[in-house]
């Protein structure tokens, strides 16, 4: 038996890339879930985390960009301070906050599959604006949807109340996301190489 292995590739160079990718986007919505704020309308907090869904599915397409916020959920889910103010366990996941929580990786893979136009990954910087901020704004209604019937089912509030509560509360805030997002993507800092 041989045991030359100079010439063996136990894992494609891009899937260990891509990897690294998840693990920094993961890392980047734990630390964007720390700029917390109280919202006067909601018992949810406004928090910079569906900007990193955003950026998520922009970067890392929709597969890849799905996957950074599952490794994200599952980090908090077991310990890891990663929630909206540290929150940590399963517990939060079953919270007030579950349906944004569940809404994320879902809505990363929609925002990436509409701005790449499909499953593989190009250029973000090539999608029009009108392309961009569509994708995002698709985002913004599955997160807003799931976070609503989150609301309603663990709360018990209306549909009304929770669609005040869970969706009307936030729209300044997330145009505020979707415009920083757009920036970032078309900023010079971020080019592929």
């Amino acid at each position: 038996m041989s045991t030359d292995t100079d010439n063996v590739d136990l894992v494609d160079a891009a899937v260990v890339e891509n990897l690294g990718r998840v693990a920094l986007f993961a890392a980047l919505m734990g630390a964007f879930a720390y700029v917390s704020f109280p919202n006067p309308f909601s018992p949810a907090p406004v928090t910079l985390q569906v900007l990193g869904v955003f950026l998520a599915g922009i970067f890392l397409g929709p597969v890849w960009g799905g996957v950074s916020i599952v490794v994200y959920l599952a980090a908090g889910a077991v310990g890891a301070p990663v929630f909206s103010g540290g929150g940590a366990g399963p517990t939060v996941l079953v919270g007030s906050t579950a349906g944004y929580l569940w809404s994320y990786p879902v809505a990363a893979f929609l925002v990436g599959l509409l701005v790449h136009g499909g499953l593989s990954v190009g250029d973000p910087r090539e999608a029009g604006i009108v392309r961009l901020v569509g994708s995002m704004v698709a985002g913004t209604a599955v997160v807003y949807a799931m976070g609503v019937a989150g609301l309603m089912l663990v709360l018990g509030l209306g549909p009304v109340a929770a669609f005040m509560a869970g969706a009307a509360a936030f729209i300044p805030a997330e145009a505020f996301k979707i415009a920083a997002a757009v920036g970032i993507v078309r900023s010079d800092a971020f080019v592929a190489e």
